[in-house]
């Protein structure tokens, strides 16, 4: 009675590990005969969190508008911005014509990705940080994006 105990390859999952360091990548897996492996970094862009200088950015953009009206509008937007974690590319949906991730009025779940921002070559899952209601999408489909920059609001 030999039960065979499939064993884990800790080298391979190691050498995945380092392939996602040194590449920036958020997600490799193989695949070679049975054995099918997965290596996933999830923590890479729970970096919403928007500066507080921020409400100051949008201000100098509307500088051809009245300053008392731009300057309300811009601060309550900006507390449910959801911000660019990082510079790059950012895509409404996950492949040309296709449907947008997100619209608005529509209601979205914490965890629940609203776009992708793309950044050396690598798709960039950018997930909601909360529940809530799509307000406003402040960029459009192949915007450049900075980071801290506002792209979608949610209330």
């Amino acid at each position: 009675m030999a039960t065979r105990k499939p064993s884990i390859d800790q080298e391979l999952i190691r050498d995945l590990a380092n392939i996602l360091n040194e590449t920036d990548l958020t997600e490799i897996e193989i695949e070679q005969d049975d054995l099918r492996v997965r290596v996933s970094r999830a923590g890479t862009p729970q970096m919403i969190h928007a500066p507080v200088a921020q409400p100051q950015a949008p201000a100098p953009q509307a500088a051809t508008t009245p300053q008392a009206e731009a300057a309300p509008a811009a601060a309550p937007s900006s507390a449910n911005a959801v911000t660019a974690p990082m510079v790059g590319t950012v895509y409404l949906s996950p492949a040309p014509g296709a449907k947008p991730f997100v619209e608005i009025g529509q209601s979205v779940k914490e965890g629940q990705t609203i776009l992708i921002i793309e950044a050396m070559k690598t798709m960039n899952q950018i997930p909601a940080p909360r529940a809530g209601k799509v307000v406003s999408v402040l960029v459009t489909d192949g915007d450049p994006v900075e980071f801290a920059e506002p792209m979608i609001v949610i209330e």
